[in-house]
């Protein structure tokens, strides 16, 4: 008797559920190189799993099942917030046909939708400085933020790092970037004069520790690389966030100190392939999303217009 293949599925080896395809692509290289990833991977495509039904084979489930569940899930909500489940959707049916599964496609009509270029949201250098200079903000948190600046990197690359990974000595470290590509990055004046402070007698473990030493089954969950031999535990994103969020009464977040950085970069006149590989970003358009200099920053520049170079006359 012949086999029938739903309309929109590929033919492959193997015929995991829709739940085990999920469980199997959050446990790959492609999602573990990040806890956030992980943790925004795992709640989209959970939602997806719950919708078209974890327990059937992915090879019975069609496009067009998955796109009308993209749309109830997703389908009245922001530009971006639909661009970023489509895409978790997309990376996890990719995977699972390059692992030679029988698996649907999304129609060609579940697009990704143009977004509304937004203003600026870079912070004053002035009051980034400033938060990072009162006396009210523990050494561990100046440093964090002063890092995030000055390396321009995401927080949750940067929260990852643990006292190996740093070359104090030439102001540089390796971060696992999103997606678990690794790029080098470095930082100035202001991160260098407090970072070996905060290491200071540590050789090992996270470089950003919580305040107090974690319970018994928290450490016990803890990775080995997540953990201080005093039993401090590495800061997590949520924290962080929670404490930048109390200092500056929830007008800077950890993201801004990254869009700043590469916006006042771009002020400075610093080329577009210098920002990305200071960045990590894979490509242009990405990086111009940060890379916008103000308003202000074009007033300056006009008024070099009132006095032009000076032109050598033909003789």
């Amino acid at each position: 008797m012949a086999t029938v293949t739903a309309i929109g599925a590929r033919r492959g080896a193997g015929a995991p559920t829709v739940a085990q395809s999920v469980d199997r692509f959050l446990a790959s290289p492609t999602v573990t190189g990040s806890a956030n990833t992980r943790r925004a991977y795992t709640s989209t495509l959970e939602k997806v799993a719950a919708a078209v039904g974890g327990d059937r084979a992915l090879a019975e489930v069609t496009g067009q099942q998955l796109a009308d569940a993209l749309t109830d899930l997703w389908g009245g909500a922001a530009e971006s917030t639909w661009n970023r489940n489509r895409a978790v959707v997309t990376s996890w049916l990719t995977w699972c046909a390059d692992s030679g599964w029988a698996c649907p496609e999304l129609p060609r009509t579940v697009k990704r939708r143009r977004e509304k270029r937004a203003e600026t949201r870079a912070v004053d250098w002035h009051t980034i400085d400033r938060l990072c200079s009162r006396r009210d903000v523990p050494l561990r948190d100046k440093c964090l933020f002063r890092m995030l600046y000055e390396t321009s990197s995401r927080a949750s690359a940067v929260l990852q790092l643990n006292v190996e990974d740093l070359d104090l000595r030439n102001r540089s470290a390796t971060i696992r970037q999103k997606g678990g590509h690794q790029i080098q990055v470095a930082w100035g004046d202001g991160t260098a004069a407090i970072l070996g402070r905060l290491v200071a007698g540590r050789t090992s473990g996270p470089v950003f520790l919580t305040d107090l030493p974690a319970g018994p089954q928290r450490a016990a969950a803890a990775k080995s690389r997540d953990i201080d031999e005093t039993g401090r535990t590495r800061l997590s994103y949520g924290r962080a966030r929670a404490l930048i969020e109390r200092y500056t009464g929830g007008e800077i977040t950890l993201h801004q100190l990254r869009h700043s950085s590469l916006t006042h970069l771009a002020e400075a006149g610093v080329g577009t392939t210098t920002l990305m590989a200071k960045s990590g970003h894979a490509n242009l358009r990405s990086l111009q999303r940060y890379a916008r200099p103000s308003f202000a920053a074009v007033q300056a520049a006009t008024e070099l217009l009132a006095d032009p170079p000076t032109r050598k006359r033909r003789t």
